[in-house]
């Protein structure tokens, strides 16, 4: 048996219970434009789980291209591990407090806990699983996405394994912003990067702010940051960032080879996802330098492979986090290397002001939002 079959048991009796004999309020997907704040079950805690009071929820640019364009990620066909398709609650970037443990939970967790929840849904069986990697698990989901619940409601119920304590000096609402710099934090991993580097980071929303504060955690010599909007710019600027770069007015190649030692950037983080960007990414990197895409397009891109080859480039698809990323954030939190995250939250609703002042002030005022985050019954 694996290391992650032995951690995990993703059995029947273990998966969230879906009924209960109360009631509560959920944000729930039902498809493209169409969220609603309604009354569902309750779930209930079983074996191996742990019931938990959202504190505080993001919304995420997953969630914004869903209710866009979507179902895409949300299953419409029942999901292999979880059994749901939609409608599904939102809300996969969530912390909160732990109300009931379930029988078999391990004793580190007690009723009244503060923590956060790693979303990913895996089956501990495939191949990808076996190696350790759980986020390319070929049956994969998120809570939040493709069931079990979801962050954007009363209550949810977890298995053990996504569920992590926090220290007491990471409060709830930054807690709840752990998700999306695991997902920086894993992409950095995952690269070729060294303190020394000369880095490019395309983008300015969330994911492209949580690499600037990876990368400066990281002690990188020098981050370029390359955005539109003048707020992100400013964000970017405070977060960390060397020098700021607007596509727009300056010519993103031209001034990375000169910034570079000549030659170009080491490694490029795609966190916009946009074909002019990827454009100008490929040329900006040195020989042997390599782009890691962390961005999710919502269309086709192209880009000639010949302008990868002559030059040894690599392109690298990242996704997610692993094991470990998750606690690796909070203890970076925690002890100060990540010391920006607060400045990243740039409002607070209730939960049912999500559809009007969440995901409608994310389409319509996207340039002066960085991270939304809705309020639950959880905070304390």
């Amino acid at each position: 048996m694996s290391p992650i079959q032995q951690d995990v048991d993703h059995s029947a009796e273990d998966k969230p219970a879906s009924t209960s004999d109360g009631t509560m309020k959920a944000v729930r997907f039902h498809g493209k434009e169409d969220l609603r704040f309604e009354d569902i079950a309750e779930p209930q805690c079983g074996k191996g789980q742990i019931k938990i009071k959202p504190a505080w929820c993001g919304i995420c640019g997953s969630d914004l291209h869903e209710y866009i364009g979507g179902p895409q990620i949300c299953p419409t066909t029942p999901h292999p591990i979880t059994g749901e398709s939609v409608p599904v609650t939102f809300g996969h970037e969530f912390s909160g407090v732990i109300e009931e443990i379930g029988e078999g939970v391990s004793e580190k967790f007690k009723v009244g806990d503060r923590v956060c929840v790693q979303p990913i849904i895996y089956d501990g069986t495939c191949g990808a699983c076996k190696e350790g990697l759980i986020n390319c698990c070929y049956s994969n989901g998120f809570m939040g996405l493709s069931g079990w619940g979801g962050g954007l409601s009363e209550h949810v119920v977890a298995p053990e394994y996504a569920v992590f304590k926090l220290p007491d000096n990471v409060p709830l609402d930054v807690a709840a912003l752990v998700e999306p710099l695991a997902v920086a934090w894993h992409a950095v991993n995952a690269s070729p990067f060294k303190p020394s580097d000369s880095v490019l980071v395309l983008g300015g929303g969330p994911i492209g702010l949580s690499v600037v504060q990876t990368l400066k955690a990281r002690g990188c010599r020098q981050i370029i940051v390359s955005e539109v909007s003048t707020m992100r710019k400013q964000y970017a600027k405070d977060f960390g960032a060397h020098v700021v770069l607007d596509p727009t007015e300056d010519d993103i190649v031209a001034r990375c080879r000169e910034l570079a030692d000549g030659q170009g950037v080491n490694v490029t983080f795609d966190a916009a996802g946009v074909q002019s960007g990827l454009d100008q990414a490929i040329l900006a990197l040195r020989a042997h330098g390599t782009l890691v895409n962390i961005a999710i397009w919502e269309k086709r891109c192209t880009f000639h492979p010949s302008e990868l080859m002559f030059r040894e480039k690599s392109y690298l698809g990242v996704a997610t986090y692993v094991q470990g990323d998750f606690q690796q954030v909070i203890d970076a939190i925690s002890d100060g290397r990540l010391d920006m995250c607060q400045k990243m939250i740039t409002k607070r609703i209730e939960l049912d002001e999500v559809v009007e002042e969440g995901f409608k002030a994310l389409i319509k005022d996207k340039d002066n939002q960085v991270k939304i985050l809705v309020k639950g019954s959880g905070e304390i």
